[in-house]
Order: C-alpha cells, then sequence, then structure tokens
C-alpha cells in the first residue's frame, strides 16, 4: 500500500512540475513573440532613417559647387 501512496505522490509531483514549466515555457512564447515584434518595428525605424538620411557624397558635391560659386562671387566682385 505504501508503494501505491508513494507512486501517486510522484505523480502528483510531476504533474505540478510539468504544470510549472508548461507556464513557463507559455511565457517564454510570449516573451519571444513580443521581442520578434520590437525587433520588426525598430527594424522599420531603421529602415525609415536610412531613407531619411543625406547620404556624404551629396553633402560634398552641395559644398564643393557652393565653395566654387563663393570663389567666382569673389572673383568677379574685383
Amino acid at each position: 500500500m505504501s508503494v501505491a501512496l508513494e507512486l501517486e505522490r510522484l505523480r502528483g509531483t510531476c504533474e505540478t512540475g510539468f504544470t510549472r514549466v508548461d507556464g513557463q515555457l507559455a511565457l517564454l512564447v510570449q516573451r519571444g513573440d513580443q521581442t520578434d515584434k520590437d525587433i520588426a518595428e525598430l527594424k522599420a525605424e531603421v529602415e525609415a532613417l536610412k531613407r531619411a538620411r543625406w547620404p556624404l557624397p551629396s553633402i560634398a558635391a552641395v559644398v564643393s559647387v557652393s565653395a566654387l560659386g563663393v570663389t567666382l562671387w569673389q572673383a568677379a566682385g574685383r
């Protein structure tokens, strides 16, 4: 009779443990889904920032043309 009682206790302990592990796994899946969502949002923001920035060659060209214009204006004024 004591073997049957110990087996019943062991079964209850296993069920409790499996239930706890199942809950923890569900929480991890939820956190993983939230992380995936956050990553997707950040990726979209980075892409928007990339599209909105001026590339360095364009800035260099604008500065060069401006310097040339100022030089020609100074040369023509003297």
